[in-house]
C-alpha cells in the first residue's frame, strides 16, 4: 500500500509566515536529501494528520506529490503542539532506489497468549523494545516486524538474532554486535517454581 501526501512549494519563510500558515489550516515543512536542494513546502493539516495517525506513515516509503511531481520520501522529523496535539512542522527526506536507508520499524508481537511462560507458568510478558532500527533498500522496507512469542518460557527472552527478517533487511544494532532482548517473560513471584525451590522443613 502506497501512502500519498500532497504538498505545494512554500515561498514565504520565517516564524510569522509559519504562524499564518497554521492559522489557515496548513502545516509548514521541508523536503531534503538526494542530489537536490532542500525545498520548503506546505501541506493541508487535516489531510496530513489523517495519514500521520497511522503506524505505517512513520515506517513506510511515502509518495510525496509536490506540485504535481511525485517523489519517494521518508518521514524524518515532526513537531507537535504540546497542548493541541496538532502538527507544527514536518520534515521529509528523499530516498534513493539504490542506497540503503536506516529506519525505525515497529514490532508486532504475536501468540503472546500461547507462550508456555504465560499459559503454564502464569508469567508476565514485558515488551523491552517496541521498535528497532533496520537497514535496507527502500523497496525492501517492511511496515512492521513480527515477533512470535509462542514458544517463550518463563524467565526467558527473545533477542534480535532470533527474529526472522524479510530478505535484504538487517537490524542495525545486531550488525554492531548488540544482540539486545526484545521481549521477555518474568516468572511469577511466589509461584510454583519458588515452592519447589524451598526445601521442606
Amino acid at each position: 500500500m502506497t501512502i500519498e501526501i500532497k504538498a505545494v512549494k512554500r515561498d514565504v519563510k520565517g516564524t510569522g509566515a509559519s504562524r499564518r500558515l497554521r492559522r489557515a489550516g496548513l502545516v509548514p515543512g521541508v523536503v531534503y536529501g538526494g542530489d537536490q536542494a532542500a525545498v520548503s513546502i506546505e501541506l493541508d493539516h487535516k489531510a496530513l494528520f489523517l495519514q500521520f495517525r497511522h503506524e505505517a506513515f512513520h515506517a513506510s516509503i511515502l509518495s510525496l506529490n509536490l506540485d504535481g511531481k511525485t517523489e519517494s520520501v521518508l518521514l524524518r522529523d515532526y513537531q507537535l503542539h504540546p497542548v493541541r496535539n496538532t502538527l507544527q512542522h514536518i520534515d521529509f527526506q528523499r530516498v534513493s532506489a539504490t542506497e540503503k536507508i536506516h529506519v525505525k520499524v515497529p514490532f508486532h508481537f504475536i501468540n503472546e497468549e500461547l507462550a508456555p511462560g504465560v499459559k503454564l507458568s502464569g508469567g508476565i510478558i514485558s515488551h523491552i523494545q517496541t521498535e528497532a532500527d533496520v537497514s535496507c533498500l527502500a523497496s525492501e522496507l517492511p511496515e512492521f516486524i513480527e515477533v512470535d512469542l509462542g514458544a517463550l518460557e518463563a524467565g526467558h527472552a527473545v533477542h534480535l538474532s532470533e527474529i526472522k527478517l524479510p530478505k535484504g533487511v538487517e537490524f542495525v544494532q545486531l550488525a554492531h554486535g548488540d544482540d539486545a532482548a526484545v521481549a521477555s517473560i518474568a516468572k511469577p513471584r511466589g509461584g510454583a517454581d519458588d515452592a519447589e525451590a524451598t526445601p521442606a522443613a
